[in-house]
Order: C-alpha cells, then structure tokens, then sequence
C-alpha cells in the first residue's frame, strides 16, 4: 500500500470533500477520486459513504483513520531516522498535552537546542489517552502528562512542580467581587480542588483548556483565573496582572513518560537533566 493513498484518504476524510481535499494536495479531483478507489480497491470495503451531496466515512473509513494517522506517524519517523544517521544525530519524538507545551517545555525545547548537538527533535500535540498509546507502539519516545503511568514496562519521572496562583487584571480584586472568571483544564485533581474551596463564590464565565489562551484573554478584555507563575509571572512584575490575596496556590506535577526497553534511553536522560525547572 503506498502512502500517498493514505495521505490522500486522511484529507478526505478530514475535509468530507473531494474538491477541497484536491486543492489541499494540489491535485485534480479526478486523481484524488482515483486513490480513493485504488485503496477501496485494495482494502475490499468502501471507506466513504457517496450517497449524500457530502461524503460520510463509513465505520471501516473510521477504523482506518486511525491506523492511517499510526502508519504515516511511523513512516515520518522512519524517514528522519534514515535521513539523520548520515548526519550521525539522534532523533527525539516527544508529545505532550497543549497546556503542558505552554507551561515548561518551551524553554526545554531550547535548552535542548542549545546542549544536545546531535539531537533532532520532533515534537506534537495529543489527548492524555493518545500520549500513553504512542509510548507503547514506541510512535513517541517520551510524552508529558500530569498523571502518571503505572506500567511494569514504562519509567514515569517527576519532571516539574507548577505553582497555579489565582491572578485577575483588577487590582485588589477580592473573591466575592470576581465576575469574568476563566476555568482552564489542569486536570481533575486541580478541579476537585478549586470546588472545595470556592463552591459558589466563584461562577465561571468561560471555559479554556490552554493557559496562555486564558492568558491572552483576560490581558485583552480583563478578568480572573488560575494561571501558572511561570507563565504570569513577567506580567505580574509590570503589574499588567495582580495576584488575588488570601486564596491558595495549587501545584500541579508534570511527569515525563517513557519506555523501559529503549534504545535512546540514554539521550532521553541526558534530555530530562538540562529541564529547566527544578524537581521536587
């Protein structure tokens, strides 16, 4: 099975037009019509359902969208690996949930650029669920979460503590005044935590699974949420923020996954030494 049929499928899967996906891959509709019907072909069931004006996947078109995503992962990864041994470098695939790319591994990532010469990175975007997966089909080498794993074949390692400190735009802000607060997604355990203390002094306004899109939000149009002090702290110190008195400060862990039984355990370790923030 050639690639390029299942790049094709994922577009059209993806756009449910076979137009659009054609002008995504800068193809004619009749080529992307045709690799559809090759891998159709090939595979011996129909993976869209044609007899609607939109295209509908049907439940082997569903099935496949994941092992396609799975195996073009792969292959991606295959041919860096390839490419890069030449150059005798290392390749690291690392995955993290969004909010945890906004908190901490940023500067990783450059701690990395600038320590680890041979070290190629190549780093994305998953679901907690998704993370844990592609570490055991060996897809990613090393993911974040804020849980850990429990597994006999997988080492989870603390990699940070992040404090979480209620901060508003207003100055002196007290609770019970609190009227644009924005809830962002640290986890059931930071959620259990926020209700005990606050119940219902606090009404949430909006919902954000990112911090720094919280961020951007309140330092455009005002308002209150739980942040992480290294991601507020700068416009704390310009007082373009304000830290809310007497209300506690949260931590959330973040822990570093990966296998027992890999090869590149040895530049994951180097990797996780040059974090940037001190572990507890």
């Amino acid at each position: 099975m050639k690639i390029e049929l299942l790049s094709t499928f994922l577009e059209v899967s993806h756009t449910l037009h076979v137009r659009i996906a054609a002008e995504n891959l800068f193809l004619t509709q009749a080529a992307v019509s045709a690799r559809i019907k090759q891998l159709e072909t090939e595979l011996g069931v129909l993976l869209f359902d044609r007899s609607q004006k939109r295209l509908k996947l049907t439940a082997e078109g569903h099935r496949l969208n994941k092992h396609a995503r799975e195996m073009l992962t792969l292959w991606q990864k295959t041919k860096l690996d390839v490419g890069i041994a030449q150059h005798n470098s290392m390749q690291l695939f690392v995955g993290s949930i969004t909010s945890i790319w906004d908190v901490v591994l940023q500067d990783w990532l450059i701690k990395i650029h600038r320590n680890l010469d041979d070290v190629c990175l190549y780093t994305n975007t998953y679901s907690s669920l998704e993370l844990r997966k592609q570490i055991q089909t060996r897809l990613l080498d090393v993911a974040f979460l804020f849980e850990p794993t429990y597994s006999e074949d997988v080492i989870t390692e603390k990699v940070a503590t992040v404090p979480l400190q209620l901060v508003s735009s207003i100055e002196n802000q007290q609770v019970s005044d609190i009227e644009n607060f924005i809830t962002v997604d640290y986890g059931e355990s930071v959620n259990s935590q926020f209700q005990r203390h606050f119940n219902e002094l606090i009404a949430p306004r909006h919902h954000m699974s990112q911090p720094r899109v919280a961020l951007n939000f309140i330092l455009d149009v005002g308002g209150s949420a739980y942040l992480p002090r290294q991601l507020c702290f700068e416009y704390i110190r310009k007082k373009k923020l304000f830290v809310v008195d007497d209300t506690p400060v949260y931590e959330r862990e973040i822990f570093a996954v990966y296998l027992a039984q890999n090869q590149k355990i040895s530049t994951i370790k180097d990797a996780l030494q040059i974090f940037p923030y001190i572990r507890n």
